[in-house]
């Protein structure tokens, strides 16, 4: 019986195994992070949310190109030479594209912060490049672990991230240092993830550095130069639309607006990030193998799907009902009108649930060209539906509701597109 019982635990090194070591890490860390926010809350303004939006979104944005998304490929090769190639490609890129940031901000500061509407904003646009900097490293290094399997210290760092945020945001809170806070924690918090990373790769795979040369480097960026011409610019779009009610509630309407939206949207996702990431980067790893292999990718797509609706249906129905009063009750009365954002959120984040964790079969069939013909119009309607909810009702909540609409619609098609190709890719293999 014992046998028995133990033929159905997840076995290490399987899918579900793999899984539940990076949820474990991510689980701590989003806790952590919910964890404080009813302290954060109470020491914070709905304004200082508002302008800490901003600068994430900021960072958000650039950090999808930071690395030219050469870090996606340091999974694909076989040889691990090719691969630290690779990752220090990543690096390379993302130094370069920091100090050109830098620079921009230097020389552009005073029109960037009159084109993002928020004069708190300008000084902290020079945190900008230390942050993005910040992410290049931990992505680069993110995929390096995975491919070395090695999930448990992913976990750690994840933690480090949220633990490096909390140790700085509370104090300076109750300092009443405004938005001070809330961005320097994050910015140390994203440092902290990439040193835990950094120091263990070195420890374990310092010996792959005779394989670092030009020329590698360079022949693995011709090999997969489509990554920076199609994946940074879908991703690029993806991200931008999806920061576009912080960059448009703040200019339309108001920095409380935006604060009251941006931590409804973050109470949504962080935890929805907790299996999320986790199944998308062992998701990726297992894609490409069952893809090389010409296994049956389609029926590992059928069934994530399948797997993460179970899961994810109850919480969100939960929280669909009764947002507002939990917001009231937790955050304060004043965050009330974050909850009723909240609502609206709900269906077209439950859909995203589904379908974001398996993205990166568009990356494995080679449809980067397809899916961003797919972000610009997302882009585009999400634009559209939100200046209509100014221009012609003046209101944020229509705004909002526009905005969530176009999310379902897009990502409804996305999910069946997903489906379509990877049954198209396993017909053929």
């Amino acid at each position: 019986m014992i046998s028995t019982l133990k033929s159905k635990l997840p076995q290490r090194g399987g899918f579900v195994y793999s899984v539940l070591v990076l949820m474990t890490g991510t689980s701590i860390s989003q806790a952590m992070t919910i964890a404080i926010l009813p302290i954060l809350t109470r020491i914070y303004a709905p304004t200082d949310f508002g302008v800490f939006a901003l600068f994430v979104s900021i960072t958000s944005i650039l950090s999808v190109i930071i690395t030219g998304r050469y870090e996606l490929a340091i999974m694909l090769p076989k040889e691990e030479e090719d691969s630290i190639n690779i990752f220090v490609l990543s690096i390379l890129i993302a130094f370069g594209l920091s100090l050109l940031s830098l620079l921009v901000v230097s020389i552009f500061n005073d029109r960037l912060t009159t084109l993002l509407g928020n004069q708190e904003i300008s000084k902290w646009l020079y945190f900008v490049p230390l942050s993005i900097f910040f992410v290049g490293i931990y992505q680069s290094l993110n995929y390096w672990s995975i491919r070395k399997k090695q999930f448990r210290i992913v976990s750690v760092a994840n933690i480090s991230k949220s633990a490096g945020a909390a140790a700085i945001s509370i104090p300076l809170g109750f300092l009443k240092l405004g938005s001070a806070g809330l961005i320097v924690g994050d910015i140390v918090g994203r440092g902290a993830a990439a040193s835990v990373l950094g120091y263990q790769a070195w420890r374990r795979d310092k010996h792959t550095v005779v394989f670092i040369s030009k020329e590698k480097i360079m022949e693995n960026a011709k090999k997969y130069k489509h990554l920076p011409r199609y994946s940074t610019v879908s991703s690029f779009l993806n991200t931008l639309s999806n920061q576009t009610p912080i960059f448009l509630l703040t200019s339309f309407f108001s920095a409380s607006i935006t604060g009251f939206y941006s931590f409804g949207h973050r109470i949504v996702t962080v935890p929805m990030g907790l299996l999320s990431r986790s199944v998308s980067s062992v998701f990726y790893e297992r894609a490409s193998k069952a893809y090389t292999e010409k296994r049956d990718l389609y029926g590992l797509v059928k069934n994530a799907y399948l797997k993460l609706a179970q899961i994810g249906i109850v919480p969100f129905v939960l929280l669909f009902m009764f947002a507002p009063n939990l917001f009231a009750i937790i955050f304060g009365s004043e965050w009330r009108e974050a909850g009723m954002y909240t609502q609206i959120l709900i269906p077209w984040l439950f859909i995203v649930f589904l379908t974001s964790p398996l993205t990166p079969v568009i990356t494995i069939l080679g449809k980067l060209g397809e899916y961003v013909i797919f972000e610009i119009l997302l882009f585009l309607s999400r634009v559209l539906s939100i200046a209509l909810g100014f221009y012609v009702f003046d209101s944020p909540v229509v705004s909002i509701v526009l905005f969530s609409s176009v999310g379902i619609v897009f990502n409804v098609f996305l999910l069946f597109y997903l489906l379509h190709i990877s049954n198209k890719a396993y017909a053929k293999n």
